[in-house]
Order: structure tokens, then sequence, then C-alpha cells
């Protein structure tokens, strides 16, 4: 190791601590993206470890309440009117509907039932309707959360008196590449959605997807913000860019899964005493790469085999892949026991009959077709 490689390694260990701070610097950031993979892996497993039971994963479900026609212009998306993706538009769901996915959702073993809206912002004739539905998901002891795109300030507080625990907005990049994949709204839009949420006294929920053809700098740059706000997101998302057929972005190259890790590790270390989900994206990961993404200190998913319009694994894979892994989740004070034994039983018994594939190749993954999405 040269003298620079080793100084950069030294001053990357000497920043990982488990303070909260909000004045990490370009050169800290960039520092952790250059050491030694199990070095930073080691790290993030110790700070991980000082904040969380290591063993223990959030879970929540997400729902699309309204899907497509969305006008903005993030490349990314599929739910843009702007390209042609095949999805269907569909109106606003009924209240009676999005209650009823709420239960179910309780019963499989969620905490926080999500729900996402394909909107530049909500209109004011939707809110009192929007309120009412968090009002009554909130009732069958769940938390909540919404992602509406930009709110006022007089929005965001009705959310709260509502009930609303999270709002998700994310960053996506950093702000040096933020033009290059979304040009209808400003990053100081995203901020200041934020800083009303922040007001009102909900959780943040805000992070970012990687894989978009962004340099190591702009992953730096994206984590710089979000660790740098005046209060770190309580929930972090980190997303893998899911091609999209008729996005901008379809045809970029994978994202290398090491380095996607790797940003997991560094947000863990950033921001020490955030939930980091691991969010869209793993349908296109193996057990293998999962299960150093929670060694990497990820503990937050999303149940379910849709996202919003996009795949993700099925339950009963995430529940036999938390106990090959000796994983818990966190629970609702009135969690039915009996749902969850009932569903384990039924995910040992489809791996029981599957083919033994517990070992093939990190990158493989079933691309085709998929549709991408970020919460």
């Amino acid at each position: 190791m040269s003298v620079t490689q080793h100084n950069i390694v030294k001053s990357a260990q000497g920043a990982s601590n488990s303070a909260i701070r909000h004045d990490w610097t370009r050169a800290e950031v960039e520092a952790f993206y250059a050491m030694p993979f199990n070095d930073l892996l080691f790290q993030a497993q110790i700070i991980h470890r000082q904040h969380f039971d290591p063993n223990e994963v959030q879970v929540s479900t997400l729902l699309s309440i309204k899907t497509g026609a969305c006008p903005e212009d993030c490349k990314y998306c599929p739910q843009s009117a702007r390209y042609d993706t095949g999805l269907e538009k569909e109106r606003l769901l009924e209240i009676e509907k999005v209650i009823q996915r709420a239960r179910e959702a309780k019963q499989t073993g969620s905490t926080r039932f999500c729900m996402g809206a394909a909107w530049r912002n909500p209109k004011e004739r939707d809110m009192p309707y929007l309120t009412q539905m968090v009002a009554e998901v909130k009732s069958l002891g769940l938390e909540t959360c919404m992602t509406l795109g930009m709110l006022t300030r007089d929005q965001a507080l009705a959310l709260k008196q509502a009930g609303l625990d999270y709002y998700n907005h994310n960053l996506d990049t950093s702000p040096e590449f933020y033009g290059d994949i979304i040009t209808t709204r400003t990053y100081q839009d995203r901020l200041d959605t934020l800083q009303h949420v922040r007001d009102a006294g909900m959780n943040v929920c805000s992070g970012g997807i990687v894989g978009m053809g962004e340099t190591v700098a702009d992953r730096a740059g994206l984590l710089m913000q979000l660790a740098n706000l005046p209060e770190h997101p309580q929930s972090v998302p980190i997303n893998m860019l899911v091609k999209v057929e008729g996005t901008p972005l379809d045809k970029l190259d994978d994202m290398e899964p090491f380095d996607f890790i790797r940003t997991i590790a560094i947000a863990r270390i950033m921001m020490p005493a955030s939930h980091v989900r691991l969010s869209a994206g793993r349908e296109n990961m193996n057990e293998q790469m999962q299960a150093l993404c929670f060694m990497a200190g990820a503990n937050s998913i999303f149940y379910g085999c849709k996202l919003l319009t996009t795949s993700n694994p099925d339950t009963h894979e995430d529940v036999m892949l938390f106990k090959k892994l000796g994983i818990n989740t966190e629970r609702t004070r009135d969690y039915s026991d009996e749902a969850h034994a009932l569903l384990l039983e039924e995910a040992m018994e489809q791996q029981q009959q599957a083919p033994d594939d517990l070992f093939y190749d990190a990158t493989a993954g079933k691309k085709a077709g998929k549709q991408a999405e970020t919460v």
C-alpha cells in the first residue's frame, strides 16, 4: 500500500465513530470509498451494533395509491408521463381498498405502511381524502408513511395532525449530478419539502438512487447532503437502479454489487442512528449480496412482491432469508405471532420443494422486463 493510500485509509478509520455529525467533508466520504472492503464493513458493523440490534430488521409495506401520469421528468421513473413504459394509469385508490391492504400488511409482519402517489405535489382537493386515509391506517396500530411529491408547510402540518409518522422525499443523487437526472424540480425544492416535514414534527425518510451513471464523487455528494442535514433522516432508503425499458436510463451498465454494498456501509457510518433501508433493486440481488448489505448496516426492507410499480422479492423469500440469517423483524404491539408462524411454515415448505441454489453469481438477476421504483 502506498503512503497516500495508507493516509486515506487512516483518515477514513479516524472519521468512522459513532458520534452524530453534520459536518462531513467530501475528502472524508471519498476516503471511505477507498478503504479495503473488509475494513469498511468491519467499521460499519461496529457502529451498527452501537445503535441497533444487529439481528433485527424493520419491515414496511409499500402501496401505490395513485399510479402513473406524473408530470415530472425523472429519468429513472416509469411513472413519468413523458416516457412510454407500458404502465397503465390508475386513479387514486378508494380508502376501503387501502385499509384492506394495510390489514394484510400487518398480518405478514410489517410495522409500517407506506402509501405513494405519482404526483408532483398533492392538490388541496386531495388533502381531506389523504388525511382520512392516514388516520384510518394509523388506527390499525401501524406506523404510517406517505410519499406524495413536494409539500407546502400547511400540507405537512395537516398530514402530521392526521397522524402521519414518516414522509418520504428522496434527494436522489448529488447536487452536481441532479440536473442530468431531473429538470422539472430543483434540488432546493426537495430540501424545502424536507424542511417542511421536519418543522411539522414528522420523521423524515430520505435517501437516493445509485447506479444511474453517477461517479463515486456523486455518491459521496449524496451521502454528504443527507448526513449534513440539520437532522439525519430517521429512515435512509438506498435504492439500486432497476432499468426500465422506455426510460432514458434503460441501457446503462449494471452497477457493481460491491460498490452498492460500500454505499450501504458508508451510509451506516455517517448516519449511525438512522434506519438504512435496503430498498429498490432487491429483486436483482441474491441472498449473499443481501446478507452483506445487512452486515454493512442495512436494517430496513419492504415486504411484498411489488414496490409501487416494480418487482420485489416475495414475502416468503424474505422470511426464509431472515430464518437463514437469524434475523428477527421489529413488531407492532399486537402483531400476530400465529400469522408469522404460519407464513414461516409455508415458506419453509416451498423452500424444501425448490432446488438448492444457495450459491450463484452475485451479478446475475432477473433483469428482463423489470420496472423500477425508488422509495
